[in-house]
């Protein structure tokens, strides 16, 4: 997979839960380690899902977001190294980003707290990928003040587009007030049941919406997607010939070419 011509951080974000967000950050991130690009996780999600997906200590006492976010700890201390796949390095959350959303409440330029964390790295990465909480509330805007990109993760399922609206509202008021780059780059079906009538409808409700945002790639309904958290790994190495893992492979290759074309021709897709 084409590495990006500079650094491409991606905030996976969409405020309904249950829509594939951190399955999708932690297999595409994974996906692009795997084919060489060095990738870097942000784990922004207080249930530490992410985290455990790519079987990174994220108990009470590991050095996590928190940290980061509220004592202005330097991100690469905080940060870890992914076991078993190389170029792939984590950021946890645990449990005490719980009460971050409070404790931001009152700090000093509390919408960018987290860009000022990621802009003093020292370390070098391809791309950062920022997994959001089901929410709009201020851990989520610190992810938006702090990226270039958006990707709505889009289940298919009745009122799949019924949540993203506010979303999007959100997202227009950040580029508005704090972050002028902000754009929704990426669109990603997931969940897709080919045998229900109702998922072709909600994917052509979709497409229509986003036009060339939407990758083609689509997630499918797969036991493997689902049962690879339990063993605190991506699908892409519980299983990697499984449909939810090439679907997700297909899905990072279309976000690196996607990203190399935006490269060459000057402008976003």
């Amino acid at each position: 997979m084409p590495r990006p011509p500079k650094r491409r951080i991606i905030c996976v974000a969409n405020q309904k839960g249950g829509v594939g967000k951190t399955t999708t950050a932690v297999n595409v991130a994974v996906a692009l380690a795997l084919h060489g690009n060095r990738v870097l996780v942000i784990d922004l999600d207080p249930q530490g899902n992410a985290s455990t997906g790519l079987n990174v200590p994220h108990h009470s006492g590991v050095p996590d977001v928190y940290q980061a976010l509220i004592e202005g700890v330097p991100l690469d201390n905080v940060t870890q190294a992914v076991e078993e796949i190389p170029n792939l390095w984590a950021v946890p959350a645990t449990i005490d980003l719980a009460g971050a959303e409070i404790e931001l409440v009152s700090v000093v330029a509390r919408e960018s707290r987290l860009k000022r964390a990621i802009d003093g790295s020292a370390a070098t990465y391809d791309y950062i990928f920022i997994d959001c909480p089901p929410s709009l509330g201020l851990l989520t805007v610190n992810a938006l003040v702090a990226t270039e990109e958006v990707m709505i993760p889009i289940q298919c399922e009745y009122y799949a587009l019924e949540g993203v609206k506010a979303l999007t509202e959100n997202i227009e008021m950040i580029r508005s007030h704090l972050n002028p780059i902000l754009n929704v780059s990426t669109v990603l079906l997931t969940m897709y049941d080919r045998r229900t009538r109702l998922a072709d409808l909600v994917e052509q409700d979709v497409r229509a919406h986003f036009g060339a945002k939407c990758l083609n790639a689509v997630i499918p309904r797969n036991v493997r997607v689902s049962e690879a958290p339990s063993y605190s790994k991506s699908v892409m190495t519980y299983d990697p010939g499984s449909r939810g893992a090439v679907s997700y492979f297909e899905a990072a290759q279309e976000i690196a070419l996607r990203g190399a074309q935006r490269a060459q021709t000057g402008g976003m897709a």
